[in-house]
């Protein structure tokens, strides 16, 4: 199968590398914005050869959209008016925004909304890595506006990784995103701002820096070229998850200032039964 990948950065470039490594692409074609991204996807092997978007698009069974999500926009009804009985998908973090896009769009069967939930902190096709999804989480969204045969393609695909397969409609997959990933993003960029705040007065604080700290804050590395517009795009779930989490943190200030310790203490062992869900 030969498959292009619009986007050639992490997401896009470990894909790249999985895929043609497992045996479910014979040949990869990478489409991207950046000459110098696709010389360094070329360099290291991710992809066969690079293609302009129509010519690309024309010669491919699957096309993958792994832009930052404002670029998807215009750029998934311009994929779909280029194919025939191709296969696309998207793989990025909101739907809602995009799917309402297309909605009424001729070739809208032939597209699949995806949701690879894997990644790291970093970007670039420097960044991509092979295995990043093995035995991860792949979300389809609304499947029931899919054509089957589209569908089942896209399960082979991410069964042959392999990936766990779930399905929602594209407010669920929103708000839970938020709940799962776009709040560890944003608790993770406020508590980096607030370090390098104090360590303005106080230069020792990274000398102390320990394990818990970088794994921690580790997401505030994350490139605001693909956040901002994710948040844009899902800011609505994003705000209500934030707002319970700042009540959250508030509860924790106030018993701090009434000395309440017992208090803390079983929100604490509260907290810990998080252990539950992620083993």
């Amino acid at each position: 199968m030969t498959i292009a990948i619009i986007g050639i950065g992490l997401i896009g470039g470990s894909l790249a590398i999985t895929l043609k490594e497992n045996g479910f692409a014979g040949r990869v074609i990478g489409i991207d914005a950046s000459q110098g991204n696709l010389d360094k996807a070329i360099r290291r092997r991710l992809i066969d050869e690079a293609m302009p978007l129509e010519a690309g698009v024309k010669a491919a069974d699957l096309i993958v959209l792994a832009t930052p999500v404002d670029a998807m926009l215009a750029l998934l009804p311009q994929v779909l008016d280029l194919i025939e009985d191709q296969v696309v998908i998207d793989v990025g973090s909101t739907k809602a925004e995009l799917l309402n896009t297309v909605d009424q769009h001729q070739r809208r069967g032939r597209y699949v909304a995806t949701h690879p939930m894997a990644g790291t902190e970093f970007s670039g096709p420097e960044a991509a890595i092979p295995n990043l999804f093995d035995h991860k989480c792949a979300v389809l969204i609304d499947t029931d506006q899919s054509d089957e045969d589209a569908v089942e393609r896209v399960r082979s695909m991410y069964n042959s990784i392999p990936m766990s397969i779930v399905e929602l409609d594209r407010e669920a997959h929103d708000l839970h995103s938020a709940y799962v990933s776009h709040i560890s993003h944003i608790s993770s960029f406020a508590l980096a701002l607030t370090v390098l705040e104090k360590e303005r007065d106080e230069g020792r604080i990274f000398e102390l820096a320990s394990g818990g700290f970088s794994s921690t804050v580790r997401l505030a590395k994350s490139s605001p070229d693909m956040w901002v517009p994710i948040f844009r795009q899902n800011r609505d779930h994003v705000l209500d998850v934030l707002d319970e989490h700042i009540n959250q943190l508030a509860r924790f200030r106030s018993l701090l200032i009434k000395k309440d310790f017992d208090t803390f203490y079983r929100l604490i062992a509260q907290a810990n039964d998080i252990k539950r869900i992620l083993r």
